[in-house]
């Protein structure tokens, strides 16, 4: 029997619910990416609720004065690094699907002493934010995870301003793989069998608008898949 969007969507909520309690490493890499001064920031609650494969922060090189979206904010960790590198006259977001992550993102924040965040509930394929109203968009080993990965593109567009960048960290597909031989190799909300290829990638960010698109192969997290950095910039109007 073929799983439902509904049910995919629903068995991602309810394994990142469990992790807001637990730690379940996403591409195998957790906390590792990110450095001792970043560290340094996170309360540990933080650090032990990640998910992610990458560290989007240092990808996005971010600047001060910037709005920051992130997509999948989950324990907060590149919400608050985000909030601290663009400082008080930026502004940080953070999109969860789950109450349990938002809650413990509201507390994380809190702790680590960041007011210039703000954790709203959503999914990432329709993101409640006004269009053209962010500077940046990072997401860190989300967006595989996504039931219609070409909503989430659009969206992205739409909430950046123009000449906005993306920065995200991801799993992504060698093109040699079929989805099926990607499904082989891993579970959906274990981020392989939902994730893109390469070429796919770079498609759908030219497609929804996108330009200086780059997927770059950062760690092999099974054969054929790779966590990665992807970039790119919205067109300017």
């Amino acid at each position: 029997m073929s799983t439902t969007s509904d049910e995919l969507r629903e068995e991602v909520r309810r394994r990142y619910a469990q992790a807001a309690t637990s730690t379940n490493c996403c591409g195998g890499a957790c906390d590792g990416p990110y450095d001792a001064a970043q560290r340094a920031d996170l309360p540990d609650a933080a650090l032990a609720a990640s998910l992610g494969c990458g560290n989007p922060v240092a990808v996005a090189e971010l600047h001060e004065g910037e709005t920051v979206l992130d997509l999948g904010s989950g324990g907060g960790i590149d919400v608050i690094l985000s909030a601290k590198r663009v400082g008080p006259t930026g502004t940080a977001y953070g999109l969860d699907m789950t109450d349990e992550m938002l809650d413990l993102a509201r507390r994380n924040a809190a702790e680590a002493g960041v007011s210039n965040v703000h954790f709203l509930k959503g999914v990432i394929e329709a993101i409640p934010l006004p269009a053209a109203s962010i500077d940046v968009v990072i997401s860190n080993c989300v967006i595989n995870l996504s039931i219609d990965k070409a909503a989430v593109l659009s969206e992205i567009e739409r909430v950046l301003k123009p000449g906005g960048r993306v920065g995200v960290s991801d799993v992504v597909a060698e093109d040699r793989l079929t989805p099926a031989e990607r499904a082989e190799r891993g579970s959906y909300v274990g981020c392989i069998a939902g994730a893109l290829s390469k070429s796919e990638y770079v498609a759908g960010l030219e497609a929804a608008g996108f330009e200086a698109v780059s997927v770059e192969f950062t760690h092999e997290v099974a054969d054929g898949m790779h966590g990665a950095i992807v970039k790119a910039v919205k067109r300017a109007a």
